[in-house]
This record gives C-alpha cells, structure tokens and sequence, in this order.
C-alpha cells in the first residue's frame, strides 16, 4: 500500500536505516519481501519508490531476522514457523531479545569489575586479596 503524503513519514524508516538496524543489505531486505510476501508486510513505498516501514512492519522483520540469522532456518522453513506457529515464534524472539539485552548488561558488568580490580591492584604491586 502505498503512503498517502509525506506526513505519513513521520513514524517509518527508511530501508537503509533498517538494514543498518539488522546488520543485513538492504538488497537482503527487498528479496525477503519477495519471499515473505504472502505470510506478512515488511514495507511500504512512498509515491517516489522509496520503500518505508513502520514499527510493526520493523518487527516483522525482526522475526524473520531471527529465525534466519540467528537460528540458522532456510527461508522456505521460515515461512513455513511464521505460517504454521507466528505467536510461538513471536515469543520466542521476544525470549531471545530479552536474554541478549541480560548478556549485554552480564558483559557492561564484568568488564566494570575488571576495571575496579585493576584500580585496586595499581600502587600495591600485587593481586587484591580473595576472600575465604
């Protein structure tokens, strides 16, 4: 579907900010629309061509993001989950992002540690004491 007028830009993104997003070519993005054209909507092209996406349509793309390059699935298979089982596969990924955002933090956290033990050692000329 076509956008309307320009205002309707306001709440999407362009292709590229997408890939840049996904880490994927942008050329990745429009041959998924192909591919998953039938099971869900991954963008929409303003009057001049260029192709938007909206919140919603960003999580589609985040699901097949998911269950391609993260779990490894053949495209045919990942049309196959979001046909048979969306709302599972929608779950799952939300699991996913939630347990990537805790190792994220798990990693700012020991190298935050790392950091402090390193302060505590400078001047002392040896390791901090463990404690029993």
């Amino acid at each position: 579907m076509p956008l309307k007028n320009t205002t309707d830009l306001k709440h999407r993104f362009s292709i590229k900010e997408v890939a840049r997003q996904f880490e994927v070519n942008e050329s990745t993005l429009r041959y998924w629309e192909t591919v998953f054209k039938d099971e869900i909507s991954l963008s929409r092209k303003a009057p001049n061509g260029a192709r938007y996406y909206t919140e919603e349509e960003i999580g589609n793309v985040r699901l097949i993001h998911h269950l391609v390059k993260e779990r490894g699935m053949t495209l045919d298979g990942a049309r196959r989950k979001l046909k048979e089982n969306r709302e599972t596969t929608v779950n799952h990924e939300a699991v996913s992002a939630r347990l990537e955002k805790v190792r994220r933090e798990l990693l700012l956290l020991a190298g935050a540690l790392k950091d402090i033990e390193r302060a505590g050692t400078k001047g002392t000329g040896h390791a901090p004491r463990q404690k029993a």
